[in-house]
């Protein structure tokens, strides 16, 4: 075979392999679950067969201010949720049981669930979901109050819009890496005024989860603006 020849196909089988690589590491998209429970719980959304997480949020003395905990099914389905926020002493447990999330420790219904494990009520209160084609929730509907949830094209969770009575508080998130989307700028507005603004960076592991984050949190509706640090500290388990 001419050198030239073989030159060329050693280069050719070198593109084949950088090309059968890089598809390997193209991160998964959020599953409609993943994103909307993140929206309503407030924790960070996960990608991939995610079996189950932590997310441990600290303030600057070190002290754990917040705590998310949840198992999956192979499906993607949330089996059990529990958060914690030690800021304002409240926190809940649900398990899913059929078409329910019941609280674990009264067993009383509290999330109704849509299709197989999607938002679709909180009975007690009054709240409803709505989602689109692709199942993701986009609107949550309670007494007086709407939400609008916004996804860029991979389902992640770019913001929400609330609106009660006059008032109308904006969330907006702007990510630069798609890759590292918990790599991300957040400006939240009421009624068209900056009320604060939310700066994330994070390491990441092959899945392109965040492992552990920074979190600069700016409260411009103080004066003068007050300035928050918290780390989040994260485990995951894969199927």
């Amino acid at each position: 075979m001419d050198i030239s020849v073989k030159r060329a196909l050693m280069t050719l089988s070198a593109l084949w392999l950088l090309a059968g690589c890089d598809g390997a590491s193209t991160p998964q998209a959020f599953t409609p679950e993943m994103a909307s429970f993140s929206n309503e719980f407030d924790f960070d959304p996960l990608r991939g067969p995610v079996k189950d997480f932590s997310q441990t949020l600290m303030n600057e003395k070190g002290e754990v201010a917040k705590r998310v905990t949840g198992t999956l099914s192979q499906e993607g389905c949330f089996d059990t949720l529990e958060f914690h926020n030690l800021e304002d002493n409240s926190g809940a447990a649900l398990v899913l049981n059929a078409n329910y999330y019941l609280d674990a420790a009264s067993q009383e219904k509290r999330v109704k669930l849509q299709g197989k494990c999607q938002l679709a009520e909180l009975p007690a209160a009054g709240v409803v979901y709505d989602t689109n084609d692709s199942g993701f929730v986009v609107k949550a509907r309670g007494k007086g109050t709407t939400i609008d949830y916004r996804y860029d094209a991979e389902g992640y969770p770019l913001g929400k819009t609330t609106v009660a009575d006059k008032l109308r508080l904006t969330v907006a998130s702007t990510v630069a890496d798609n890759r590292k989307k918990l790599d991300y700028t957040a400006v939240s507005t009421l009624n068209d005024k900056t009320m604060g603004r939310v700066k994330q960076t994070c390491d990441y592991d092959n899945h392109f989860n965040p492992v552990s984050c920074e979190l600069e949190i700016t409260d411009e509706s103080a004066t003068p603006p007050v300035h928050h640090k918290y780390t989040i500290e994260n485990t995951i388990d894969y199927y």
